[in-house]
């Protein structure tokens, strides 16, 4: 053998099996590493997990409303339905009124829209209470409300209605007259306008 061959001779297997071994280490100590990683990070996902539903449980305990279930367990409340909007039966008259003519919320609202004879006693509801706009815009724009029930009523004697009494009898406008119904005598208690009827021999209507 030559020396420049004795130069180039391949090495022993020893160097290469050593570094080998210290890579196969290397790798080892790597998966590991990232397995307890892995452990770490599942871990924390489920205390995560469990601390949400120790917060979830303790607002529901938090909630004077809340039931529990036969394991204990926190149950959500059910939210109460939001009862419907009550108007008086002359709103919703408007309120249908308004959506023939295709009207918006802000011509439903609109002070002039008031002006006619129509719209007076929806007039009169709103000036009672500033609520009552609310009440009017939230049945308009959804279309769903519960028209209030009314025990108003008039008394009628033939084509008469009754207006008042004077100091001798009572006094009675003919229905055909201009202003006739807008003039005759409105009952709030139906009782009321049933005794009236008994003493002029009339009968009772609805207003």
């Amino acid at each position: 053998m030559t020396k420049f061959e004795e130069e180039v001779k391949r090495p022993a297997n020893g160097p290469l099996t050593e570094l080998n071994n210290n890579m196969q280490e290397v790798f080892s100590q790597y998966r590991k590493m990232r397995q307890y990683a892995d452990y770490l990070e599942y871990d924390s996902k489920q205390k995560d997990e469990y601390i949400l539903k120790l917060e979830n449980e303790n607002s529901f305990m938090r909630d004077e409303r809340t039931t529990f279930d036969s394991n204990g367990m926190a149950v959500e409340p059910k939210l109460q339905q939001q009862a419907l909007p009550v108007v008086p039966e002359c709103v919703d008259i408007w309120i249908k009124k308004c959506q023939e003519l295709n009207w918006m919320i802000t011509d439903v609202l609109a002070p002039e829209s008031w002006s006619s004879e129509f719209a007076k006693d929806t007039e009169n509801w709103l000036k009672k209470s500033k609520e009552n706009f609310n009440l009017l815009a939230l049945a308009f724009i959804t279309g769903k409300y519960t028209v209030e029930k009314s025990d108003k009523c008039m008394v009628k004697l033939g084509a008469l209605y009754f207006k008042c009494w004077n100091e001798v009898d009572a006094v009675f406008i003919i229905d055909d007259q201009p202003g006739a119904y807008e003039s005759a005598f409105v009952f709030n208690k139906r009782e009321d306008a049933e005794k009236v009827a008994q003493l002029v021999g009339g009968r009772v209507v609805k207003n």
